[in-house]
């Protein structure tokens, strides 16, 4: 199979596709323009230059900077997570709690991959490291920002409720345990969604990648779907951390509910 190179005119050509989005835009009033054009020209500088990094990454195949660029991946992705956060605690708790949860469950879903499954000389190659924990986070970010997010504005909502419950006795999880429940199943639709979707509706992306540059559309598939479970087991045990580390953010020791943590984020 003859793999065809695309150049600066073909990106170009596929980038007035973006005029439909602002034509939208503009037309129903979603006053979205600027925030459309710097996300372009955003994702299209992010995207040259990792592409750019992961080359030279590639061709020195050190432990080092693999870790590295992996670490800035998560911090990064802990940002965003609280970017997307209507009401955020106070402080870099948030942050943390991103962050962390990130680091932990993309670490883990990796090395299971790396070492488990595929098992590549050495180990610590970045061709398969990188994607695959770029992969894990993207799709975790998602499902943890849901889960904060839902659990934070539903507190603030239901307030009085909340403290009723916590009041007549019971501690912060049982009074927040609705909560809790509605904030893991909003943060874990994303991913079951994708799931359904897959291989009916769309082919994901590494997939369409892979068959692209010339790889057996079998052995494409093999390594979509062992992505699939992986993503998956990640944002499941992601958005179950974060949501009841949200939960222990919003409360106290004495079970009491501390929205005085939280502060509206101003409006962007």
């Amino acid at each position: 199979m003859t793999y065809v190179s695309l150049d600066i005119s073909d990106l170009a050509l596929a980038a007035t596709l973006m005029l439909i989005n602002g034509a939208v835009s503009w037309t129903f009033a979603l006053g979205l323009e600027r925030t459309l054009l710097i996300n372009t020209v955003r994702m299209t500088v992010q995207l040259a230059l990792i592409g750019i990094v992961l080359k030279w990454i590639f061709l020195q195949t050190s432990p080092v900077w693999t870790v590295a660029l992996a670490l800035v991946m998560v911090l990064v992705a802990g940002y965003e997570i609280v970017s997307r956060l209507t009401w955020r605690p106070k402080g870099i708790s948030a942050y943390l709690l991103g962050s962390g949860t990130l680091l932990f469950v993309g670490t883990l879903a990796t090395a299971f991959a790396i070492v488990g499954i595929i098992g590549p000389e050495p180990w610590y190659q970045p061709r398969y490291v990188l994607p695959i924990l770029g992969m894990v986070l993207g799709n975790a970010m998602t499902g943890i920002s849901l889960t904060v997010s839902t659990l934070l504005e539903t507190a603030n909502r239901e307030r009085t409720a909340i403290e009723a419950r916590l009041t007549l006795g019971a501690d912060r999880f049982t009074a927040l345990g609705g909560t809790l429940r509605l904030a893991l199943k909003t943060g874990l639709m994303p991913i079951l969604n994708a799931m359904a979707a897959s291989g009916i509706v769309s082919i994901p992306g590494m997939m369409t990648g892979q068959i692209l540059a010339g790889l057996d559309p079998i052995e494409a598939t093999k390594y979509q779907i062992m992505i699939m479970f992986l993503i998956a087991g990640a944002t499941a045990l992601g958005v179950v951390i974060a949501g009841y580390a949200a939960v222990m953010l919003v409360t106290d020791a004495r079970h009491r509910l501390r929205l005085d943590r939280l502060h509206a984020a101003k409006p962007s």
